[in-house]
């Protein structure tokens, strides 16, 4: 097929942007090419993309792939209204050899060509921001800003990184290299040499309710980038954000002059669950998943013909031992605990706390003090409805609510919930945290604390001593995993023996937090999501080990 975009021209539009982004992961410093703010993207931009989205709305979204054998959808907002979009359903036996056909000269184009194809499907993404926002907003049910910052700019981030790392990864090798080996007298041993990076197949993405760009991008374009064709498995209360994602993938590889069908669709109809059938097809090489553990346990036992990534459920953690900034320390973690109504896989869960109190700059405070002066924090930020909507959004889907009921009859209720009217969507169900009392002085094999309840449910664990944390610490991030380790502490030693805990036991940790950055967020480029090295992901966004595994390097030798 011709090409409309040449290299040429993706050079000069994006050969900068790859290499900014390669000098920012080994750097590890601030960067980003995406802007946050919604101004940025223009006075209309706003406007156009609401439009945007309300015109997707109700319609038949067409691709043009190759099986499809029906429509199905059915998504509804969180915040109430139902989004009436038709997808494609798919015959694998048709797509699925469709997809493969175009892999050869994906992979005979190289790493730079795939790179910056890669660069600019995301930069037509970030053209469309607003857009993208609204419809990550109803189908996750984060507020507009989150949806607008967490689905836009810092998705595209996570995409970004993942092709910055995939053409490091991919170019460590030469392309080509002239052997000799001298041989004294004789006339040296001459070879030629070719080094190819030759992808493994076809990838399955299978996207999450929550988050699905931030937590989508990473897999799909790492594994775009080094040379696979990826089929993009939406949850199907998320279908949009990804689907408009394939549309705009498909579009730039046509008209750079490659197949389309390198990326596609597959959307289930209700109840299908077609994600375990699509996982364990022998054309599926690569699998992403984020989700529940049960899942992803599945998956990595059953996929066996595929790499399988996966990112599943942890205990997070804080422990809090001693502080100099009191009320920051509470503000930090108010923040923490609201952001979203707390459905993110890096929001705090067990607050670990000394039954005996701990020193602050304000003075001794008593266990009860502590959770009590939290709880008045968190009632303090969403005490404005106008506010907590903002910061809360809606619940997910109805397990959340479940488990947030539930939760209040684990213990005895430091914080309860409270609902929230959104008075542009009625019927979003809006709820602040919870926050129960729970002792870890009594042994309990099903105490609630051991294990993950994702929502805006806290446990305030009183423990014996710090050291007793730690060792509650350790125990769960080695049985349960965990994404994130906060701690607050005056005491060098203390600092140092938490330290040491995570990284016996692979967890990334924040260490008193008290200002604008809380333990639940991660930059791109920067820092580490997830580490890869306990049950609660099996793979860190973004690393090395993340990318080359995707691809592999076959050589060709001739004689010279």
């Amino acid at each position: 097929m011709a090409a409309e975009l040449t290299l040429t021209q993706l050079t000069e539009k994006h050969r900068n942007t790859l290499d900014q982004a390669l000098a920012a992961i080994r750097s590890r410093a601030y960067w980003s090419p995406h802007p946050e703010h919604p101004k940025a993207y223009g006075e209309t931009a706003p406007a156009d993309g609401l439009a945007a989205f309300e015109a997707v709305r109700g319609t038949r979204f067409d691709l043009g792939q190759p099986g499809t054998d029906g429509w199905t959808g059915g998504e509804v907002s969180p915040y109430g209204p139902e989004l009436g979009v038709e997808y494609p359903h798919v015959d694998p036996d048709v797509l699925l050899p469709a997809m493969k056909a175009g892999i050869a000269a994906w992979r005979d184009a190289g790493p730079e060509t795939r790179a910056l194809v890669s660069v600019e499907i995301l930069a037509r993404i970030s053209a469309r921001t607003h857009e993208f926002a609204h419809a990550v907003m109803h189908t996750s049910g984060q507020a507009f800003m989150m949806a607008f910052q967490a689905g836009g700019p810092h998705a595209q981030d996570r995409g970004l990184e993942a092709v910055a790392y995939a053409y490091e990864e991919q170019t460590r090798v030469p392309g080509q290299a002239d052997w000799s080996k001298p041989q004294g007298k004789r006339e040296p041993l001459e070879l030629g040499k070719t080094f190819t990076a030759v992808p493994r197949g076809i990838a399955l993405m299978i996207g999450c309710n929550t988050f699905p760009t931030w937590n989508g991008y990473p897999g799909l374009f790492a594994s775009l980038a080094t040379g696979n064709a990826v089929l993009v498995k939406p949850h199907p209360r998320a279908v949009l954000p990804l689907a408009l994602t394939v549309q705009v993938a498909r579009e730039v590889l046509a008209e750079a002059g490659f197949d389309p069908n390198l990326v596609a669709l597959a959307v289930e109809r209700p109840g299908e669950g077609i994600a375990k059938t699509l996982a364990v097809r022998p054309e599926i090489k690569l699998i992403d998943y984020t989700g529940s553990t049960e899942f992803g346990d599945w998956l990595e036992t059953h996929a066996r013909q595929a790499q399988v990534y996966t990112e599943k459920a942890g205990v997070n953690t804080v422990i809090v031992d001693s502080t100099s900034d009191y009320k920051g320390m509470l503000s930090n973690l108010a923040f923490s605990l609201s952001l979203y109504s707390g459905q993110m896989c890096t929001t705090p869960q067990n607050l670990l706390i000394p039954r005996d109190g701990i020193a602050t700059d304000a003075g001794h405070k008593t266990y009860d003090e502590v959770v009590a002066d939290l709880a008045a924090s968190v009632g303090g930020l969403l005490g404005d409805d106008a506010r907590a909507n903002a910061l809360l959004g809606a619940l997910v889907n109805p397990d959340v609510k479940a488990r947030l009921e539930a939760a209040a009859g684990l213990g005895e209720v430091a914080l309860a919930s409270r609902e929230v009217v959104n008075p542009e969507f009625p019927d979003a169900v809006v709820r602040t945290p919870v926050m129960v009392k729970l002792d870890a002085s009594k042994p309990d094999p099903e105490a609630a604390y051991l294990s993950e309840c994702f929502g805006p449910v806290s446990f305030a664990v009183a423990v014996d001593s710090t050291a007793d944390a730690l060792d509650l610490l350790r125990r769960t991030v080695r049985e349960k995993g965990a994404m994130t380790v906060g701690a607050y502490t005056t005491s060098p030693d203390t600092e140092r023996a938490i330290e040491e805990v995570c990284l016996e036991e692979s967890a990334q940790l924040s260490l008193n937090l008290t200002g604008g950055v809380y333990v639940n967020q991660t930059a791109a480029f920067s820092d580490f999501h997830g580490s890869g090295g306990n049950p609660a992901a099996n793979a860190a966004l973004c690393d090395g080990a993340f990318v080359a595994n995707r691809f592999r390097v076959v050589e060709v030798r001739r004689q010279a």
